[in-house]
């Protein structure tokens, strides 16, 4: 069979991708001594207490001002300051675990809520008592940080793989950056799992909700979950854009019929956006299950929005491809049944778009604005690709056109492209598990080894460490 893949339109490498990122609310923190609350009789930690309540300030301070400034926001100083305070926490944590240190009083931590659904947009401050729910809160912020930093690092790349000017080395360089954004965002899915799986448990034996108030969304191991599959579903969406930048770069340069053979596979694209489709979808079912509960505050409006329009919007893109691909393989009837769902969604998807909402509070009118601009790109996209095969099918082919119904048995299961990047706890900056710690832990077994040999006699070295065994020293 005969392939026309050479004459397939130029717009099977257009349409400007979406960050596909969720600008999450930064929540902020009321202030907190841990000498308050926490003690050692013999005064051992006094000094690392207050490192630890330091770092704790610190953070305190970079979410308030982070809070008060209009634009741009400095998210790798708070990522770096998370990691700062981390070690901290986790020092603060296994000590009172292993008794070094004793709860003095119960530490109340105030937090603000802010991926529950509130009046007048003013997120509601909670006091949460117990350090699970400070991991916790503590967890989720590291994560938000990390998935916005990516968001901020793409923004600054443009439509580079659109520039005719561009190098080849200017262009890795920049593919090399939108790697680091799927990494980060790699990484924050491996917070929000590490949370669901771990950090929450803490939080079921601890009295975290206030007289009158409902649980947060941020204390759900199901939001946890939905946020770790919505971040891995920006990824998968940044690997796409990843996987395309040489084709578009390419068609740039030399626009129009034929591809140029740096194009993707389209069935492989369409199975991307189906497993992106799918991650979405199932983070949207999450993420209504708090709504469901007595005591649980529902969940913000705008992230339920991003998340069913992530679902749509990579639906939509997997249907457009798979169409494509159909076209590919002569079969043009399959292929404007595909591309005609396409176009379906993706204009209803754009008159959707016309609402507030969908990328997050933070994301402002400009950042609706290209969203809605993008997703117009996609639409347009997919009707020249439906010109053109249905021109094909009423002029060469005359196959019957598919329907929906039809074409739905035929979709493919979805395949990953990027992985979870698990968690892994940092080591706590004093006490059980500490590098000094250890340290001082390995120096006295040294010592008790030196001292007394296995079966109880004197070790067969001398006070200073030196071989006393008869013949030390004397080598032939």
């Amino acid at each position: 069979m005969v392939s026309h893949a050479s004459s397939w339109p130029v717009a099977a490498t257009a349409g400007d991708w979406m960050s596909g990122i969720y600008t999450f609310e930064l929540p902020t923190t009321g202030s907190l001594s841990f000498a308050d609350h926490f003690a050692d009789g013999l005064d051992v930690y006094t000094t690392q207490i207050a490192d630890a309540t330091q770092a704790r300030a610190n953070l305190r301070a970079v979410l308030k001002e982070s809070r008060h400034t209009d634009g741009d926001k400095d998210y790798l100083r708070l990522v770096k300051t998370l990691e700062e305070y981390l070690p901290h926490l986790y020092a603060i944590n296994s000590c009172v675990a292993s008794g070094d240190l004793v709860q003095t009083q119960d530490p109340v931590f105030s937090w603000r809520t802010t991926l529950s659904a509130h009046l007048f947009n003013n997120s509601p401050r909670l006091e949460l008592p117990g350090l699970p729910a400070e991991l916790v809160f503590t967890f989720l912020t590291y994560g938000f940080a990390l998935s916005n930093l990516a968001r901020l690092n793409v923004a600054a790349l443009g439509t580079y793989e659109r520039e005719r000017g561009i190098s080849d080395v200017e262009r890795k360089a920049k593919d090399e950056k939108l790697g680091f954004a799927v990494t980060l965002l790699c990484r924050a899915s491996g917070l929000f799992e590490h949370v669901g799986t771990t950090a929450l448990s803490g939080t079921e034996q601890t009295p975290v909700r206030q007289s009158g108030r409902a649980r947060p969304p941020e204390l759900s191991k199901e939001v946890s979950s939905a946020l770790s599959k919505l971040a891995l579903a920006s990824a998968q969406t940044l690997a796409i854009r990843k996987l395309m930048t040489k084709s578009s770069y390419d068609s740039t340069v030399a626009p129009g019929p034929p591809l140029p053979t740096s194009h993707p596979s389209p069935g492989l694209l369409a199975k991307l956006h189906l497993e992106a489709s799918a991650l979405c979808s199932s983070a949207e079912s999450l993420l209504r299950i708090p709504a469901s509960r007595k005591h649980d505050m529902e969940v913000a409006e705008p992230l339920l929005l991003y998340a069913r329009d992530g679902a749509a919007l990579h639906g939509a893109l997997a249907h457009k491809w798979l169409g494509a691909d159909a076209g590919a393989h002569d079969a043009h009837g399959v292929a404007v049944g595909f591309l005609g769902w396409a176009k379906r969604e993706l204009d209803a998807l754009r008159d959707g778009c016309a609402r507030a909402g969908g990328g997050g509070k933070e994301e402002g009118r400009d950042g609706r604005r290209e969203r809605r601009e993008r997703i117009a790109a996609e639409a347009e996209d997919a009707a020249q690709f439906l010109r053109y095969y249905t021109r094909m099918n009423d002029t060469l082919s005359f196959q019957p056109v598919a329907s929906q119904a039809e074409l739905q048995t035929s979709v493919p299961a979805g395949r990953l492209a990027v992985a979870v990047k698990a968690f892994v706890p940092p080591t706590p900056a004093f006490g059980p598990g500490s590098v000094e710690y250890i340290r001082k832990h390995a120096d006295s077994l040294d010592l008790g080894d030196k001292e007394t040999s296995p079966d109880g006699q004197q070790s067969p070295t001398g006070p200073a460490g030196r071989p006393s065994y008869a013949g030390a020293g004397s080598y032939f």
